[in-house]
């Protein structure tokens, strides 16, 4: 997992070319002013604009065919994270969705993420986002999926 602001994206655009195609297409987007839904970046990666309230709790998740970058538009949430080895199938992997469910055993960590920040996760960090921070509140974010 990596937590970082936008402004320092190049840093990790080496890890891969398709991950710096997502920040590139987080930076040379009005996100602000762009409607939920789903945009193609090109052949391999793409995009989902979320606009939702906030969770008390959900089930953590892992992908195996994308790495997440989930940038903060507006607001602000918590998310936990560990690595995939502690946690055991609670939903079996769907293929067409690349996602399953999981349950997490231990070793837990909590990360808040705000406007203008970012995460990435790899298909080893199991994570569970969009969990409020204090009280339920309606934040706005894009989920960038870039091909592995």
């Amino acid at each position: 997992m990596i937590k970082d602001n936008l402004s320092r994206a190049e840093v990790y655009c080496n890890i891969s070319e398709n991950l710096k195609k997502g920040f590139e297409w987080i930076k040379n987007n009005d996100l602000k002013n762009m409607s939920d839904g789903r945009y193609q970046i090109d052949e391999n990666n793409y995009a989902n604009v979320q606009t939702y309230l906030t969770k008390d709790d959900a089930p953590y998740e892992a992908h195996r065919d994308y790495i997440d970058i989930q940038y903060m538009i507006s607001g602000e949430e918590l998310s936990g994270v560990t690595d995939y080895s502690n946690c055991s199938v609670e939903e079996k992997y769907n293929k067409e969705k690349d996602i399953e469910f999981l349950f997490c055993k231990s070793q837990e960590e909590f990360h808040k993420i705000k406007e203008g920040e970012f995460f990435v996760f790899f298909p080893h960090d199991a994570h569970k986002p969009a969990l409020k921070v204090n009280l339920n509140k309606t934040v706005k974010k894009v989920i960038v999926k870039v091909h592995v």
